[in-house]
């Protein structure tokens, strides 16, 4: 992986925190009983969703070959 200082670097990394926010988002829509669109506590899905997303990129960063 490239330096966290660098443009690729950022750009991968959000890309998969954006996915890792999305993958989340269905994993916990999909579980449990069926639910109707207005019954889903969406301020935790987004909360978890978003949390999880924000892991991914610190991960990103952690695992970064940038030793200086």
């Amino acid at each position: 992986m490239s330096t966290i200082w660098s443009k690729s670097f950022w750009k991968v990394a959000a890309t998969r925190g954006i996915k890792t926010v999305a993958q989340t988002a269905i994993g916990i829509l999909t579980t449990g009983p069926l639910i109707g669109l207005f019954e889903v506590d969406w301020v935790g899905v987004s909360s978890a969703s978003l949390l999880s997303g924000l892991i991914a990129i610190l991960m990103s960063i952690a695992s970064s070959d940038d030793v200086e």
